[in-house]
Protein backbone atom coordinates (compact mmCIF):
# COMPACT_ATOMS: atom_id res chain seq x y z
CA UNK A 1 0.00 0.00 0.00
CA UNK A 2 1.12 3.68 -0.84
CA UNK A 3 2.17 6.25 1.82
CA UNK A 4 -0.82 8.95 2.37
CA UNK A 5 -0.06 12.32 1.00
CA UNK A 6 1.57 15.30 2.95
CA UNK A 7 -1.92 17.41 2.36
CA UNK A 8 -4.06 13.95 3.35
CA UNK A 9 -1.84 13.18 6.41
CA UNK A 10 -2.53 17.18 7.75
CA UNK A 11 -6.12 17.13 7.10
CA UNK A 12 -6.21 13.15 8.57
CA UNK A 13 -4.69 15.05 11.91
CA UNK A 14 -7.45 17.47 12.14
CA UNK A 15 -10.57 14.98 11.46
CA UNK A 16 -9.30 12.40 13.79
CA UNK A 17 -9.23 14.87 16.34
CA UNK A 18 -13.05 16.07 15.65
CA UNK A 19 -13.74 12.15 15.40
CA UNK A 20 -12.04 11.46 18.81
CA UNK A 21 -14.08 14.06 20.26
CA UNK A 22 -17.33 13.52 18.81
CA UNK A 23 -16.59 9.38 20.10
CA UNK A 24 -16.14 11.14 23.45
CA UNK A 25 -19.37 13.21 23.34
CA UNK A 26 -21.05 10.06 22.52
CA UNK A 27 -19.76 8.49 25.32
CA UNK A 28 -20.25 11.08 27.73
CA UNK A 29 -23.85 11.36 26.64
CA UNK A 30 -24.32 7.64 27.34
CA UNK A 31 -22.48 7.58 30.74
CA UNK A 32 -24.59 10.71 31.98
CA UNK A 33 -27.97 8.60 30.42
CA UNK A 34 -26.53 5.31 32.66
CA UNK A 35 -25.45 7.80 36.25
CA UNK A 36 -29.06 9.24 36.11
CA UNK A 37 -30.97 6.03 35.89
CA UNK A 38 -33.34 6.42 38.88
CA UNK A 39 -34.59 2.84 38.88
CA UNK A 40 -30.96 1.25 39.72
CA UNK A 41 -29.32 1.73 42.85
CA UNK A 42 -26.29 3.83 43.38
CA UNK A 43 -23.90 0.70 43.35
CA UNK A 44 -25.42 -0.81 39.91
CA UNK A 45 -25.27 2.45 38.23
CA UNK A 46 -21.41 2.61 39.37
CA UNK A 47 -20.95 -0.72 37.78
CA UNK A 48 -22.54 -0.02 34.83
CA UNK A 49 -21.12 3.17 34.31
CA UNK A 50 -17.25 1.24 34.81
CA UNK A 51 -18.11 -1.11 32.54
CA UNK A 52 -19.27 1.33 29.97
CA UNK A 53 -16.61 3.23 30.45
CA UNK A 54 -13.89 0.38 30.14
CA UNK A 55 -15.63 -1.16 26.72
CA UNK A 56 -15.85 2.54 25.16
CA UNK A 57 -11.68 2.80 26.43
CA UNK A 58 -11.23 -0.33 24.47
CA UNK A 59 -12.76 0.88 21.04
CA UNK A 60 -10.54 4.21 21.55
CA UNK A 61 -7.64 2.03 21.78
CA UNK A 62 -9.17 0.14 18.80
CA UNK A 63 -10.66 3.13 16.52
CA UNK A 64 -8.22 5.67 17.54
CA UNK A 65 -4.79 4.25 17.86
CA UNK A 66 -2.42 4.97 16.89
CA UNK A 67 -2.35 7.62 14.60
CA UNK A 68 0.85 6.99 11.94
CA UNK A 69 1.44 7.33 8.44
CA UNK A 70 1.37 3.25 8.24
CA UNK A 71 -2.42 2.96 9.09
CA UNK A 72 -3.54 6.65 7.72
CA UNK A 73 -5.69 4.88 4.86
CA UNK A 74 -6.64 2.09 7.07
CA UNK A 75 -7.30 5.02 10.18
CA UNK A 76 -9.79 6.68 8.08
CA UNK A 77 -11.75 3.84 6.36
CA UNK A 78 -12.56 2.41 9.85
CA UNK A 79 -13.78 5.84 11.35
CA UNK A 80 -15.57 6.01 8.40
CA UNK A 81 -17.27 3.05 8.59
CA UNK A 82 -18.02 3.54 12.32
CA UNK A 83 -19.59 6.63 11.51
CA UNK A 84 -16.98 9.34 13.35
CA UNK A 85 -16.04 10.97 10.10
CA UNK A 86 -18.38 13.33 8.58
CA UNK A 87 -18.89 13.04 4.42
CA UNK A 88 -18.01 16.76 4.52
CA UNK A 89 -14.86 15.79 6.39
CA UNK A 90 -14.43 12.82 3.90
CA UNK A 91 -14.84 15.14 0.75
CA UNK A 92 -11.88 17.39 2.52
CA UNK A 93 -9.41 14.08 1.20
CA UNK A 94 -7.86 14.04 -2.20
CA UNK A 95 -9.29 11.61 -4.82
CA UNK A 96 -6.57 8.79 -4.61
CA UNK A 97 -7.59 8.63 -0.41
CA UNK A 98 -10.59 8.66 -0.86
CA UNK A 99 -10.63 5.86 -4.00
CA UNK A 100 -8.34 3.89 -1.47
CA UNK A 101 -10.98 4.15 1.41
CA UNK A 102 -13.46 3.04 -0.63
CA UNK A 103 -11.30 -0.23 -1.63
CA UNK A 104 -10.54 -0.60 2.15
CA UNK A 105 -13.97 -0.70 2.57
CA UNK A 106 -15.17 -2.50 0.10
CA UNK A 107 -12.63 -5.61 0.83
CA UNK A 108 -12.66 -5.51 4.94
CA UNK A 109 -14.40 -6.48 7.23
CA UNK A 110 -13.84 -3.63 9.96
Amino acid sequence: MRDIKESDWRILRQVHKAALDRFCDKALHELERIASDRSKSSHQKYLDVWTNLHQRDKEIAKFFDPLERSNAFMMIATLKHRGFITEEELARFGPETRETVDVILGVARL
